[in-house]
C-alpha cells in the first residue's frame, strides 16, 4: 500500500519518483490540493507555458469514457518532451480507467487527480493505494507547525520578521485551506513591504477582516442564543469550504473578549464604554448581537465555555473526520446556553 505521510510527502513533492506516474492527491484542505496540484504540474513537463504538453480533464466526463484516460497518457507528443495530465474528480466513478492505466508502460508523462475528502474505501483511492504505479496522498488542515513554516518561508522571502504578538493572533486566522492562508500571508507581506517587521496592527487591519467577517454572524449567533441562525450560517460556511476548525478559534476568541468585558462591566464598567474600546474595534454592525451576549453570561459562565471550547478543539484534532459535527455541536450547545440565561 503506498499511502503517504508526513515527511515521505514532502521527499516524494520535491523529487516524484517516475515509477510512480499516478498521483492522487485528496482530503479536506482543497486549497493544499490544488497547490500541490500546481506544483506536481509545473514539474512534470518541460515548459509549463507549452499548452500542447499539459491536459486538462474532468472526472464525470471521464466515467462516459474511462478509456480516454488511457489514450491521452499513451500519446506520443509531436515533437517529443515530457507530457502531464490533470484530472479534476467529480461525482461520478471513473476509476476504472485509472486502474487500466496503472497496469499500462507509461512513459514521459504524469497524471496528477484531484479529489476531495474521499473515503479510505473509494474505489478511486483503493486503486492509487494498492498499484505499484501509483501514490495516494492526503492533504488535510495545517498543524500549528506547517503553519509556522509557512508564515517563516513567505516572511523571509519578503525580508520581513514578526512580532510575537502578530504571530499569535496571524496563527490564529489561518488555517484550513493552504492556498488561502498562504494568500493572507502574502498580503501581508505586501502591506509591510520595506518595513522590516510586521506589527500586531498590521495582521489585524490586513488579514482579519477576510478572515472574520465572514464567521461573525455564526458565532455571534451562538453567543445570542440564536440556534437557528448558529444552523443556517454554520451550513453555508461548510458548503464555501471553510474548516470548521477555524471557527471554532474564532469563537474561542470572541469567548475570551466576552469574558474580558465581563468582568470590566461587574467591577462598574459602563456597557457602552466597553463596546465602543477596546481592540480590535467592535464593527458596528455586531455590537446589538455582543450586548445580548453580555446580558447572557456571566463571566464564570464564560469561563466555563472556554474550557468548553478548547476541549473541542482538541476533540476535532484526535477526529479530524468528525471535525465539523464536533464544531456545530458545541456552538449550538453555547446557543442553548445562552437562552437559559443567570
Amino acid at each position: 500500500m503506498v499511502a503517504l505521510r508526513g515527511k515521505d510527502i514532502d521527499a516524494f513533492l520535491a523529487r516524484p519518483d517516475p515509477g510512480r506516474p499516478i498521483i492522487l492527491l485528496y482530503g479536506p484542505d482543497a486549497g493544499l490540493v490544488r497547490e500541490r496540484a500546481d506544483a506536481l504540474m509545473a514539474s512534470a513537463v518541460d515548459d509549463p507555458n507549452d499548452p500542447f504538453s499539459l491536459v486538462r480533464l474532468d472526472g464525470d466526463d471521464l466515467a462516459a469514457e474511462p478509456s480516454r484516460l488511457v489514450d491521452e497518457a499513451m500519446t506520443v507528443p509531436l515533437f517529443g518532451g515530457r507530457r502531464a495530465i490533470r484530472v479534476r474528480a467529480g461525482s461520478r466513478n471513473f476509476a476504472s480507467g485509472v486502474e487500466t492505466l496503472s497496469d499500462s508502460p507509461v512513459k514521459d508523462c504524469r497524471i496528477v487527480i484531484e479529489a476531495g475528502d474521499i473515503r479510505p474505501d473509494s474505489p478511486l483511492r483503493k486503486i492509487c493505494e494498492r498499484a505499484k504505479t501509483a501514490v495516494a496522498i492526503g492533504c488535510y488542515p495545517d498543524t500549528e507547525r506547517d503553519l509556522a513554516k509557512l508564515i517563516d518561508d513567505e516572511l523571509r522571502a519578503s525580508n520581513l520578521r514578526i512580532a510575537q504578538d502578530a504571530r499569535a493572533v496571524l496563527m490564529s486566522l489561518l488555517g484550513g485551506d493552504r492556498q488561502a492562508s498562504r494568500n493572507e500571508v502574502r498580503k501581508l507581506t505586501l502591506y509591510a513591504h520595506g518595513r522590516g517587521e510586521v506589527t500586531l496592527e498590521d495582521v489585524m487591519t490586513v488579514v482579519s477582516d477576510a478572515s472574520e467577517l465572514k464567521l461573525d454572524p455564526i458565532v455571534d449567533s451562538a453567543f445570542a442564543g440564536n440556534a437557528a441562525a448558529v444552523e443556517s450560517e454554520f451550513a453555508k460556511a461548510m458548503v464555501a469550504g471553510t474548516y470548521p476548525g477555524v471557527i471554532i478559534s474564532a469563537a474561542q476568541r470572541q469567548a475570551a473578549w466576552l469574558h474580558k468585558s465581563a468582568l470590566a462591566i461587574a467591577d462598574g464598567a459602563p456597557v457602552s464604554s466597553v463596546l465602543e474600546g477596546g481592540f480590535p474595534r467592535l464593527h458596528f454592525s455586531r455590537k446589538g448581537a455582543v450586548e445580548i451576549a453580555l446580558r447572557n453570561f456571566s463571566p464564570q459562565r464564560l469561563a466555563g465555555i472556554i474550557e468548553q471550547l478548547g476541549t473541542a478543539a482538541l476533540d476535532m484534532r484526535k477526529q479530524n473526520s468528525l471535525a465539523a459535527v464536533i464544531a456545530q455541536r458545541a456552538l449550538l450547545s453555547i446557543a442553548a446556553n445562552a437562552r437559559r440565561r443567570g
